[in-house]
C-alpha cells in the first residue's frame, strides 16, 4: 500500500494575492481555481512535484491562522538558479547557505505574503534524476 502525500492546505489571508504569489512570482502550475457562490479553493502545483498545495475558504482550511505554516520544503537541483529565478520574480530570499559539502547540504529559504515559510533544498542529483520521471508528469501521471 502506498500512501503519498499529494495535497498540503496552506492558510492564507488573501487568495487572490496568493495565487499571485505561487503562479506569477514562485512558479507554481494553477491545476484550478474553484468559485462558486459557497466556496473559493484554488490549487498549485510545483514543476515536477507530486505534492500541490491548496488554498482557499473552505472551513477546514480556515482552522489554521494565515502564516502559520512553516519550514515547507521544495528540492531543486541548482540552488544559485533557483534563488536567481524567484529574485528575478520580486520574491524576497534569504542567503544560500551550505551546511554540509555533500548533496544535499545546501539551503535557502523564502516566505509568501502572509509569511508561510519554504526551505529550499539542492539536490543536484535531481538534475539527472528527477523525482518523477518526464514521461509521468500531468496532473494524473499521463499527458493530460
Amino acid at each position: 500500500m502506498d500512501w503519498t502525500l499529494e495535497v498540503i492546505v496552506l492558510p492564507v489571508s488573501d487568495i487572490d494575492r496568493a495565487v499571485a504569489f505561487y503562479r506569477d512570482q514562485v512558479g507554481f502550475h494553477l491545476d484550478h481555481d474553484t468559485r462558486t457562490e459557497q466556496m473559493h479553493v484554488v490549487q498549485l502545483t510545483p514543476q515536477g512535484s507530486g505534492c500541490s498545495i491548496v488554498i482557499g475558504d473552505l472551513p477546514a482550511q480556515n482552522e489554521m491562522a494565515p502564516g502559520s505554516m512553516r519550514g515547507l520544503q521544495l528540492v531543486v537541483s541548482d540552488a544559485q538558479a533557483a534563488r536567481d529565478e524567484l529574485i528575478s520574480r520580486g520574491v524576497e530570499a534569504s542567503e544560500i547557505v551550505t551546511f554540509d559539502a555533500r548533496d544535499g547540504g545546501t539551503f535557502f529559504g523564502f516566505s509568501d505574503p502572509d509569511g508561510n515559510s519554504w526551505a529550499v533544498q539542492e539536490l543536484r542529483v535531481r538534475a539527472e534524476k528527477p523525482l518523477i520521471p518526464l514521461e509521468a508528469r500531468g496532473r494524473f501521471g499521463g499527458d493530460d
